[in-house]
């Protein structure tokens, strides 16, 4: 019993050390990825969040986790509860910024959405009150409240946001309080601001409501250019903005015109002459007409009569044809400026077939090259991505390759462990080539010179006795052709054929480029040259070599005859020997005889 019980703990002993000692093999590996490639994240699950306390009972009896909270605050909604914050006091926690940035800050775009509301009131307006009779004592006081709500915005613009506006000096972003106060009082926009706010709101003690007197409140115009702009470089599709505001330049011309002409038939009398507005119907809506008949220069419209007539209708006709070659011209801009890329493509297109058929191209050729182009301009929406990103500097197009390419650069096995630096430098390097399908990307026996990585859509790995059995099919994400990339002495040849199943978006990373980019990485290029051994030789392993741990031997292999043993059995055979080496001979004789 003694000896059984001493066997059993001995055992449990052993398992248990053989246990300790795997556990810690396996952290020693750990801890050498992790040496060797710092972005691999750690197989240790992260620590399960506790489960609700227990609620702790305090001196007084009460239950901790039953005291209500001071700072929640319930609603009822049907038959549930749910906790929110009051919205006055998520109002009083709001701090307003001190400094704004004019450029990037979106709330300072809304708010010129309200100033450029409140000026387009008094734009739009102060016309029709002035000349139409829609201005009457039962309802001046909407007028004039509406009034007063718009110069409260122009008021707050001047004290809240653009004396905490940032600004540019000496190439250093100002956000000091008293330096962008003082900067805002010695601009331009503030003397402007200042002068659309006179107070000759006064006059109307003696002279009467007259909405004239508010027209100073139009040369508040810097705010909706600024705004236009801000709104412009937000937008997705500005074009389709720039297109709505010539729009709205023709109409308010035509408004204008509009209100000139209800002035001018007022100044004669309504229905005095064939010229004149006659009052009948609804009055703008009529002049409105008759304006867009004139600027356009339609015809049609009676003759005027007297003096003043003939005089303002050739200012109708001189100032509508140059307003309507104004705002064609401005539109023709706009609508070439949205589609200029769809110009380029058409002219390189228009080019590429021109020079195909000058050579008489087959048709098939110049089909696949249509193809290719219509597939990459509806695809990415221009032919060569490296075109828009040449004039920005090298940072920033360092950050949108990043953005773009890192994740799927970072899960190449062949790159994992090297410095991130060169990763980085790496992907300024990747150039985007589109393939159609059954396009050939690499072909076996070429030299390699790039390595591929698949952005999106698939390839296929082409082997067998005739080159046409599918071996693999490669999806986005993955990477082939590598090997190439690092090898040398004659080891850079392809070793299968891969077609592009379909359209397929590729990166490439030519040789001469991950050369130039290593010389400044010694680290890094010592271990890509380990990686690509280890490739090469797990490639040029015997496929008789690479067999299962677990296949079975069912005849083990015979031993081959030792070589001094051979050098006796024939020295006793040129001897005539007939010792036991001589039947030890012609015993092996007729074993080979028997096999043969």
């Amino acid at each position: 019993r003694i000896g059984s019980a001493t066997s059993l703990s001995s055992a449990i002993v052993s398992s248990r050390l053989q246990e300790l000692v795997r556990l810690f093999k396996e952290r020693t590996e750990k801890a050498k990825e992790k040496l060797i490639d710092p972005d691999v994240t750690s197989d240790e699950e992260s620590p399960v969040a506790s489960a609700v306390a227990a609620p702790v009972s305090t001196p007084g009896g009460d239950l901790e986790g039953d005291k209500p909270l001071g700072d929640d605050h319930y609603c009822e909604m049907l038959c549930c509860t749910f906790k929110h914050r009051p919205w006055l006091d998520r109002l009083k926690s709001y701090h307003f910024p001190s400094s704004i940035d004019p450029l990037t800050n979106l709330m300072y775009v809304l708010w010129l959405f309200f100033v450029v509301m409140a000026w387009n009131w008094n734009c739009w307006l102060i016309p029709v009150r002035w000349a139409f009779p829609y201005q009457t004592p039962a309802n001046i006081h909407y007028w004039l409240l509406v009034d007063y709500l718009c110069d409260l915005i122009y008021l707050l613009d001047i004290v809240v946001f653009q004396s905490r506006l940032q600004f540019v000096q000496g190439g250093d972003i100002i956000t000091d309080k008293k330096a962008m106060k003082e900067n805002y009082l010695r601009s331009q926009r503030f003397k402007m601001d200042v002068l659309c706010l006179l107070p000759l709101d006064f006059f109307y003690f003696k002279v009467g409501v007259n909405p004239l007197l508010r027209f100073p409140r139009c040369l508040k115009y810097m705010a909706f250019f600024e705004f236009n702009n801000r709104l412009e470089a937000i937008l997705t599709k500005a074009y389709i903005y720039r297109v709505i505001r010539t729009t709205a330049y023709l109409l308010y011309s035509l408004h204008v015109n509009s209100c000139f002409y209800y002035w001018a038939s007022a100044y004669e009398g309504l229905g005095s002459t064939t010229w004149v507005y006659d009052g009948e119907g609804n009055s703008y809506i009529r002049c409105y007409y008759w304006a867009v008949k004139t600027l356009i220069t339609i015809g049609g419209l009676p003759d005027p009569k007297t003096l003043f007539e003939i005089v303002f209708q050739l200012l109708n006709y001189f100032t509508g044809v140059f307003a309507f070659s104004v705002m064609i011209g401005q539109m023709r801009d706009v609508v070439g400026a949205a589609t200029a890329g769809q110009t380029y493509y058409r002219s390189c297109m228009d080019s590429t077939i021109k020079y195909m058929n000058f050579y008489k191209i087959p048709r098939t050729v110049q089909n696949r090259v249509k193809t290719w182009y219509e597939y990459t301009w509806h695809s990415q929406g221009m032919l060569d991505e490296s075109e828009l990103l040449v004039q920005l500097p090298d940072k920033m197009r360092l950050d949108i390759a990043i953005d773009v390419n890192y994740n799927i650069v970072s899960k190449v096995a062949l790159f994992q462990g090297c410095d991130r630096q060169m990763i980085f430098d790496m992907l300024k390097r990747l150039r985007s080539v589109v393939y159609l399908p059954n396009d050939y990307v690499c072909k076996k026996g070429e030299i390699g010179r790039e390595m591929y990585i698949i952005q999106a859509g698939q390839v296929q790995v082409l082997g067998g006795p005739d080159g046409k059995s599918v071996l693999v099919t490669l999806k986005a994400g993955s990477v082939f052709g590598e090997i190439s990339l690092l090898a040398a002495g004659g080891g850079n040849r392809r070793t299968a054929n891969v077609v592009a199943h379909g359209f397929a978006n590729l990166f490439i990373l030519e040789k001469k480029d991950l050369n130039e980019i290593l010389v400044h990485y010694p680290e890094s290029q010592k271990l890509l040259r380990k990686k690509a051994k280890k490739m090469l030789k797990s490639n040029d392993k015997p496929k008789d070599e690479k067999g299962g741990p677990g296949d079975p031997v069912i005849i083990p292999p015979k031993a081959d005859t030792p070589k001094l043993f051979k050098a006796a059995l024939a020295a006793t055979g040129r001897i005539g020997g007939k010792g036991p080496l001589g039947r030890l001979r012609w015993r092996l004789r007729e074993l080979k005889a028997m096999e043969e």
